[in-house]
């Protein structure tokens, strides 16, 4: 007997980090999805709120996505699933959504449902025994394996949970999933294999779906789209009346974030792309088939790590005179010669971004020779306390100004700030861990609630 096809909207790639489009939502809505969801979590804003437990993105956009979708998800009586809850997917980030979901149920009055969630968290104690045990947690993209010292320097760590907790919970009869920190691809592939889908096509329609409107043209972010899966194929389609899902933004989409174009891992094993076949069904739909997913022969769990560097402070400078700018590195130096001179050569870090010469991509820019009239130049200071944080930038930026250039006769400097003090700024963490560790059971590290939400 034919499975009837399951179809899936998705109305934003990181929940929260800017609003969803409400209009291509209710769109989309009005089909009548079997579900809506969304990831809420994304490596991309760097590991400060990993470290610091934290949301980067603001709480109010956050609680407008949920509301949308928790209001549109009840009136249709479809399960709503959110993964990497809070940007993160930490404890606390998961505790937020799942009281925001019974704030909004008791606002609304809604009818008593299920919630279900997850946690993702990963104590140091638990890695420190699996590697006294002779474990080893293996680093991903050439970092070494995790030692000792760097397990040391880590202040919280995530483990990224596969389909396994989402498909417990929905065995559970949630009707509404806040997962930890996940794999985007698993909170679509999940239910896909829940019902009987093949996990090959599962988790493909999980990879395209999970930015949302990414994978269509023309560019328009947090629009929805909705994915329908069968037996035989998945299909894409957009919502917004100007977007379209077509062969080219589609395949696009699925080589999008990732050092080969073709393979996406998972907890419990790999996505292989590389023999997909994309058809145009329709003018805003793309039909796709051949993605085969390969199990692994162990649970090998990706794990996040970060810890914190030091308090931080921001200076900004701007440079028009062309002698200056011809005379660049030697104007830092001059800088950090000060630095050095206040604070020695460690216990802190100060570091300069040159925009309009390699400001974005750094020492990989292929464009190495200064072809900007004029340069903005980011000045990071960083050290164990906010008051010496402000003195290294205030010295790293203020000291260009000051820098003796040989052919300079003036005094009136060669830098321009744009306000004159040093701002104060998030404090400076670093990744320590991009690693996996092997588990007996994929659920070993997820622990899975229920509660009550509404009337």
């Amino acid at each position: 007997m034919t499975k009837k096809p399951l179809r899936f909207l998705c109305p934003n790639g990181h929940l929260g980090f800017a609003p969803i489009k409400t209009g291509s939502f209710y769109r989309g809505v009005e089909t009548k999805p079997d579900f809506i969801l969304a990831d809420s979590g994304s490596d991309d804003i760097g590991p400060g709120p990993l470290g610091s437990d934290t949301s980067t993105s603001p709480l109010e956009w956050q609680k407008h996505d949920l509301e949308h979708m928790l209001l549109a998800a009840r009136k249709l009586g479809v399960p709503m699933i959110i993964g990497s809850a809070g940007d993160t997917g930490t404890n606390s980030r998961v505790d937020l959504y799942v009281n925001i979901i019974k704030e909004l149920a008791e606002k609304h009055d809604l009818p008593k449902f299920k919630i279900g969630y997850f946690y993702s968290e990963v104590s140091k104690d638990y890695l420190a025994q699996k590697m006294k045990k002779g474990q080893v947690i293996k680093g991903l993209d050439g970092r070494p394996d995790l030692t000792p010292e760097e397990l040391d320097k880590t202040d919280r760590i995530v483990a990224v949970a596969g389909v396994h907790p989402y498909i417990k919970l929905l065995d559970m009869g949630a009707d509404v999933i806040i997962g930890g920190r996940s794999s985007d691809c698993v909170i679509f592939a999940a239910p896909a294999i829940r019902a009987g889908f093949p996990e090959d096509l599962a988790y493909y329609l999980g990879k395209v779906l999970e930015c949302a409107s990414f994978c269509a043209e023309p560019y328009g972010g947090k629009e929805t789209v909705i994915g329908t899966i069968t037996e035989k194929e998945v299909l894409v389609t957009a919502m917004h009346p100007e977007q379209r899902c077509t062969v080219a933004s589609v395949a696009g989409h699925a080589m999008y974030e990732r050092s080969n174009p073709y393979y996406e891992y998972v907890l419990g094993g790999m996505l292989d792309m590389s023999n997909c076949r994309y058809e145009q069904y329709d003018e805003k739909t793309c039909r796709i088939t051949g993605p085969k997913f390969i199990p692994s022969d162990e649970w090998r769990v990706k794990l996040e790590g970060s810890g914190k560097v030091g308090e931080r402070y921001i200076g900004i400078a701007g440079i028009r005179d062309p002698y200056t700018i011809q005379n660049i590195d030697k104007v830092i130096e001059w800088a950090r010669a000060q630095a050095r001179e206040r604070f020695g050569d460690t216990g802190y870090e100060l570091h300069y971004h040159v925009f309009g010469r390699n400001g974005v991509m750094g020492d990989l820019e292929p464009v190495k020779e200064i072809r900007s009239h004029e340069l903005c130049i980011v000045v990071e200071g960083i050290a164990p306390t906010k008051a010496m944080a402000e003195e290294v930038a205030m010295i790293g930026t203020r000291q260009m100004f000051y820098a003796r250039l040989p052919e300079v006769k003036g005094t009136a400097g060669g830098a321009a700030f744009v306000v004159d003090e040093v701002l104060p700024a998030s404090p400076a963490y670093i990744w320590t861990m991009n690693h996996t560790v092997a588990l007996d059971d994929p659920m070993e590290l997820f622990p899975t609630f229920l509660t009550e939400a509404g009337k």
